[in-house]
């Protein structure tokens, strides 16, 4: 430590005229000093008060650079440094020497960049406002034959990248590229991991997604799944992984999915779809998510059905009864909910057999798998009269759905139940289906549903115990005063946030179910009829032509 003592004291000299031996040879001590005890040469680093007169040091034309950076570098390595090493202003000229062409300088500068701003997101984000990012994506292009250097950028593209302010400034240069070019030319597994681990946080966004499409990493990503698929190695199974997994995310991208969907008739897409049949899980899941991401729009779905896409996912799940793993379940279940919601899709999926294969989860104790299980058959069942009247007299699917009406849980399962249990009412205008579902012990839940946030779960529950009330009010009826039904539809009606709809088709429900004298006497206890008059002024005119049809009905059985 005296050595370092006398070293600094040299240093803090030799600063000021600019010898260069003896600055040399002062800052090889320093370095050795940080070598054998890197925090204890840090501390009487900063006591001395060197930090300062780093700045002046790291001048472009001096052979001391390299080593002045590798020193800012190593001190910055202890996290009680980095903070003195920014108030000292040693960040501007480090991000100066970033326009070097000496490598060794470009290397140790960008090694003291990032220690300085190891896990600071404020200094990552003074980084990018420097217009840093442009500069590293430059450096990546010219030395992308020197390992260290292009070790040093991905790394800091890693950080950066995580950076929600970053990706702008990432999608105007050619980072798409550079990466691609560099991930064509690695061999080693580390290194391609190396750069797996931008492209994930850059692919978020979608003009990257569609950049690195453009740029040939879809390619890129199906000959890794064609190397790894069959390997029993770890760095295999993590590859095919990661590959397959940024595959999915490049298709979330409306214009890169679009891109590679080419009408059903690109290569990569025939690509896809020969991942469902595959015996390897991962490739089932992202085969199966990546129908999903391609099912966003209907010219696809329809394309998709018509080409027989849903066989596979059949067969899929079928598999997975036995087997049982959950994500390619959910996944599977995914696809076919979006390729159900074109109108002309429901009928071919009916006939196909979907509900009678996603009724063979209804065991399932998995609340992702109940919840796209439920989305599935609801979107079968819309304007699907005679789907939603088989299954709206299954008993076993009602006592299923009620039950998991009550999932508090899972508030997820818990509305698409509700909204399931909805739709076969509305959909079938059934008794045997209204009938069911008294049994099961539906009717309070939709009752509950009414009073729902969602506005149009509150529409979907008023609809469905209206078609209630007008085919089965005898066998409802215990049931609606059990739920308070009338007082429900009391505060909807006085409500002045409630929409037109849910107080037109509240009024609809208030006269159904006055055929009932329990609620006949509840209605006339709550004096309906003043918030009905109210009602007649309504800027709606469909709400203020059932307010006066509605006052009728109430003054004649007052």
């Amino acid at each position: 430590m005296d050595n370092l003592s006398e070293a600094l004291e040299k240093l803090k000299l030799a600063s000021t005229d600019s010898a260069t031996d003896s600055v040399e040879s002062c800052l090889d001590c320093l370095l050795k000093a940080l070598a054998n005890n890197n925090t204890e040469a840090s501390m009487k680093i900063q006591e001395m008060g060197l930090l300062p007169l780093l700045p002046t040091l790291l001048n472009p034309q001096s052979s001391c650079t390299p080593k002045v950076a590798n020193i800012i570098a190593e001190l910055a390595k202890n996290e009680f440094m980095r903070s003195p090493c920014v108030e000292a202003g040693l960040i501007p000229p480090l991000i100066q020497l970033l326009n070097s062409t000496d490598q060794e300088v470009l290397l140790q500068t960008g090694r003291a960049l990032g220690n300085i701003c190891y896990d600071s997101h404020s200094l990552q984000a003074q980084l990018i406002n420097m217009g840093v990012i442009p500069t590293l994506v430059k450096l990546l292009g010219i030395h992308s034959h020197n390992t260290a250097l292009t070790e040093m950028c991905l790394i800091a593209f890693g950080n950066l990248a995580e950076l929600e302010s970053s990706k702008e400034q990432f999608a105007s240069t050619n980072i798409a590229e550079e990466l691609v070019r560099l991930f064509q030319k690695q061999s080693e597994h580390e290194k391609k991991e190396m750069i797996f681990e931008v492209l994930a946080p850059l692919a978020e966004n979608d003009v990257i997604k569609l950049q690195l499409v453009e740029a040939g990493l879809v390619e890129c990503l199906l000959e890794v799944v064609a190397q790894t698929v069959d390997g029993e190695r770890e760095e295999d199974v993590t590859q095919l992984k990661t590959a397959s997994d940024l595959m999915v995310l490049l298709l979330l991208g409306d214009e890169s999915m679009q891109k590679l969907f080419e009408g059903g008739k690109g290569s990569v897409f025939q690509r896809v779809l020969s991942w469902i049949p595959s015996h390897n899980h991962q490739l089932q899941l992202a085969g199966a998510l990546a129908i999903a991401n391609f099912a966003r729009n209907d010219g696809n779905c329809i394309h998709m059905v018509d080409t027989g896409i849903v066989q596979k996912l059949l067969e899929l799940l079928d598999r997975h009864i036995e087997e049982g793993n959950v994500t390619v379940q959910h996944a599977a279940l995914s696809a076919l909910r979006n390729l159900a919601i074109p109108v002309v899709n429901k009928s071919k999926m009916l006939s196909a057999g979907v509900a009678d294969v996603v009724l063979k989860f209804l065991q399932s104790e998995m609340p992702p798998v109940q919840f796209k299980l439920l989305g599935t058959l609801r979107m079968l069942i819309d304007t699907q009269a005679e789907a939603a009247d088989q299954l709206g007299t299954n008993g076993k699917l009602v006592e299923r759905l009620v039950e998991w009406c009550e999932a508090k849980d899972h508030a997820g399962v818990m509305g698409e139940s509700n909204r399931l249990l909805s739709a076969l009412i509305r959909h079938s205008k059934s008794k045997e289906v209204v009938k069911t579902v008294i049994q099961g012990g539906g009717v309070k839940h939709l009752v509950t549903m009414a009073t729902s946030e969602h506005m149009i779960m509150q529409n979907e529950a008023l609809v469905a115990l209206g078609l209630i009330a007008a085919l089965e009010l005898v066998a409802a009826e215990k049931d609606f005063v059990g739920a308070s039904l009338v007082s429900v539809l009391h505060k909807l009606l006085s409500d002045e946030r409630s929409a037109p709809e849910i107080k037109y088709n509240s009024m609809i429900l208030i006269c159904a179910v006055m055929g009932s004298e329990p609620l006949h006497k509840e209605v006339q206890s709550l004096a309906f009829l003043d918030v009905v008059s109210k009602l007649r002024a309504h800027e709606n005119k469909t709400v203020s032509h059932q307010a006066s049809l509605t006052e009728q009905r109430l003054t004649a059985q007052s």
